[in-house]
């Protein structure tokens, strides 16, 4: 059974929950990863690209056109793609329910709906949104949350609602725990050193950034990640402030591995209230003492069992912090650490997602058998006889 996974995230954009789960299921189906359109081409096409294992990314090249004209065209490409790579037998999987005004003709084996955030309440969201998601719950036969609050939000909207938080590969980011080099554009940074990896979008709170970086001049806020849908004029700017631009996921090991201090300084506001940082689960692999604000999932999950800092007002924040940069290489502490997330992986997420899709096949089948009987050395369904 093949993938035709639909995503409002660009495949090479961050490495995150999408990329760790589908490079699982790629290692055994073929996956098409299709993206929103890009537009600026004069003649529609399908643009697939290759990744590792069965892996495709697939991204619609359009003219400009009206926006009521583009499910089409995205809908005429896909089912060239269908053609093309021979694609019949095949589950969707929704990161956006965007992607409805284009699928809604498909008849896949199963539809899994991945919701990872609120997504109707990022800064941009298209109008229809919220329609479109009511839409994708009567189709989907299964749905999985990026974190508890966000299936505490959906778990009434559907019958088949699973939550599977924020995970982590382990051996990747304990690199993070071993004396290394510095990578170049960090090594003349002086310490103490607070760190953040992930998207800087609405979701930052720059005023607390501005502020701790005033309340300690001696301290230095590093901030590793593309900058999106805020300019970067609207961003704090401090000399003790430093913002050192995406990285891969191979180098963040490197970087992380040269912090005090692992931060998650979030604004609390309606972009924020549901999600489920990945990044605590990595600074805590790396090795790194955490302090996060008050995001519901962090306090849960790792607050209350003192895993992580938790401080909203900039004083209180500069306080934490000051306890924390005592607290990286503390072998009691990391003990904690390591045994709380023996309890998590990537593929320990990756295998239960599975085990639910395994069994709506199977419970199809049943229903199948059901209504087919033998005769003679053929399979006759009933309603033939």
């Amino acid at each position: 059974m093949d993938y035709l996974v639909f995503s409002h995230l660009r495949w090479d954009f961050v490495y995150q929950r999408p990329q760790h789960l589908l490079s699982r299921f790629a290692r055994e189906h073929r996956v098409f990863f299709i993206e929103e359109p890009q537009f600026g081409t004069k003649h529609a096409c399908m643009e697939v690209s290759s990744r590792k294992d069965n892996l495709r990314v697939c991204v619609p090249q359009l003219a400009e056109m009206p926006e009521q004209e583009i499910g089409d065209s995205v809908r005429s490409l896909l089912d060239r793609l269908l053609i093309d790579y021979e694609i019949s037998d095949y589950a969707a999987w929704y990161y956006t329910p965007a992607a409805m005004s284009f699928t809604g003709h498909l008849k896949p084996r199963v539809t899994v709906y991945d919701c990872m955030d609120e997504l109707s309440a990022f800064r941009g969201a298209p109008p229809g949104l919220r329609e479109a998601e009511r839409q994708l719950f009567q189709r989907a036969d299964l749905v999985f949350t990026g974190g508890l609050s966000l299936y505490e939000s959906k778990k009434n909207q559907h019958e088949s609602v699973h939550a599977f938080p924020s995970s982590i590969d382990v051996k990747h980011f304990a690199q993070s725990r071993r004396p290394q080099r510095d990578p170049e554009d960090q090594q003349a940074i002086s310490h103490p050193r607070i760190g953040f990896a992930g998207v800087i979008d609405e979701r930052l709170d720059t005023e607390l950034l501005a502020r701790v970086a005033e309340l300690r001049p001696d301290w230095h806020l590093l901030l590793i990640g593309p900058i999106v849908k805020i300019s970067e004029s609207d961003l704090p700017k401090a000399a003790n402030i430093h913002y050192l631009g995406p990285k891969p996921y191979e180098m963040l090991p490197a970087y992380l591995a040269g912090w005090d201090v692992g931060m998650l300084p979030f604004a609390r506001n309606e972009a924020t209230r549901f999600i489920s940082p990945t990044k605590t689960p990595e600074y805590l692999a790396a090795g790194l003492p955490v302090i996060s604000t008050s995001i519901t999932d962090v306090v849960r999950s790792y607050g209350s069992e003192k895993l992580a800092e938790i401080a909203d007002r900039p004083e209180e924040f500069v306080s934490a912090c000051e306890h924390l940069l005592s607290e990286k290489n503390n072998p009691e502490r990391l003990k904690r650490v390591d045994r709380h997330l023996a309890q998590n992986s990537w593929d320990h997420t990756w295998a239960g997602m599975l085990a639910l899709i395994d069994a709506i096949l199977a419970a199809q089948e049943a229903r199948h058998s059901k209504r087919t009987m033998i005769v003679g050395d053929f399979r006759v369904e009933l309603a033939e006889i």
